[in-house]
């Protein structure tokens, strides 16, 4: 399964439309998530958290949308309210299999997102199903893209070649819009890499140093970009975007000054991003059995001398996209267990001493071997022992 993300093109009425669109998801959302942890306090009504959302999702139809107060609502399609309570069922799905935290009620400060979907399909007679692929949206190669419900829109890129998809997704970063659709594809995974084993120990001085000896940095435009935030951010440190409480409403500088803090924002992340995706993709493509380090990167963020580093380069990020990354390439990644001393120990006699981190030399105390810190434990990770390995 694979998707795309394209960013479009759009005037004022469109980003407005948009715009309203993504406020009606977020409404439906958070009515959803208060309707739905209030009907626990029922304690004669004995059903699931689907049950639940489904008569929810009947009486916002029959009732809330019908009510004169919420007029507005109309100018939306529905596939818009019916997507936003299946991701509020998703969401709650996750948090009872403890995958994610407790579902919370979505902000304008979050960004703008929904999902709409075609539902309707051709049925050849009453009663029969319909034909298959026919609730599918089709779409053509060039520089226009047609959303169910909403209707045409143009595109920076065209879309590269014809295909069709069900669900499409439209998302605000900063003051861009983009859209993104799933694709039915399959491809088959190279069966020969040219390097069968490898460890891998991440840090913040170098991002990535690797058991035969190679080194992967990250780029300096990140740290450049991230300094350029921390000061504008210091020099308006008394701005406020607007205080609902005192019912003070944010003025035109202060707006203009979060815009261009939100640009910065996605011009860290699209550099962070290009830079992860383009590393594991070489790392999948070279080497077949991936052993990393199952860091505990919530507890490394707890050191406020280093989580803004930590944070800045991304570690569960490219750990995440080792992962996924498997089915593709052929590859397998193993996680070494997070109290096996790769750091501390000596990887030729096997010698444990105290290793801080202030030390970058790895000076043996048993057999007097003197290497780099991280390529020591890079090649600890690759040789750990089976009973400290388990699959990501």
């Amino acid at each position: 399964m694979y998707s795309l993300k394209l960013e479009l093109k759009l005037n004022n009425k469109e980003k407005t439309r948009l715009s309203g669109c993504a406020g009606f998801a977020r409404f439906v959302y958070n009515y959803g998530l208060s309707m739905l942890t209030q009907s626990w306090s029922f304690e004669c009504i004995k059903a699931s958290d689907s049950k639940r959302l489904s008569a929810i999702e009947k009486i916002f139809t029959n009732y809330v949308k019908r009510n004169p107060a919420y007029s507005w609502m109309q100018q939306y399609p529905s596939a818009i309210y019916s997507s936003a309570f299946r991701n509020l069922g998703k969401a709650f799905e996750r948090w009872r299999s403890c995958e994610s935290e407790f579902p919370k009620y979505k902000s304008k400060k979050r960004g703008d997102s929904f999902t709409v979907l075609k539902k309707a399909g051709i049925y050849p007679a009453k009663g029969e199903c319909f034909l298959p692929f026919t609730n599918r949206q089709v779409l053509y190669p060039g520089n226009k893209i047609n959303i169910p419900g909403l209707g045409e829109f143009r595109l920076k890129r065209p879309v590269p070649f014809i295909c069709s998809s069900q669900t499409f997704t439209v998302s605000r970063t900063a003051d861009k819009w983009f859209v993104a659709f799933t694709l039915d594809a399959q491809i088959i995974p190279p069966r020969i890499h040219p390097v069968d084993l490898v460890g891998i120990d991440l840090g913040i001085k170098c991002f990535a140093t690797l058991s035969d000896g190679r080194t992967i940095t990250a780029p300096p435009q990140l740290k450049i970009a991230k300094i350029k935030l921390s000061k504008q951010q210091w020099h308006n440190r008394n701005k406020q975007f607007g205080n609902r409480r005192i019912c003070l409403r944010a003025s035109c500088g202060a707006k203009q000054y979060f815009g261009e803090i939100a640009k910065i924002h996605a011009h860290i992340a699209n550099i962070r991003q290009d830079f992860l995706q383009k590393t594991t993709t070489d790392i999948s493509r070279n080497y077949y059995l991936i052993r990393i380090e199952d860091l505990n990167v919530r507890g490394m963020m707890a050191n406020h001398k280093l989580s803004n580093a930590i944070a800045n380069i991304g570690l569960y990020d490219f750990r995440r996209m080792l992962t996924y990354k498997q089915p593709f390439f052929g590859t397998k990644v193993e996680l070494v267990d997070r109290w096996f001393p790769s750091s501390k120990m000596c990887c030729k006699c096997g010698h444990i001493q105290s290793m801080p981190l202030s030390e970058r030399v790895y000076n043996c105390g048993g057999c007097g071997s003197i290497q780099d810190r991280d390529q020591n434990a890079s090649i600890n990770l690759r040789d750990a022992p089976l009973d400290k390995i388990r699959l990501a």
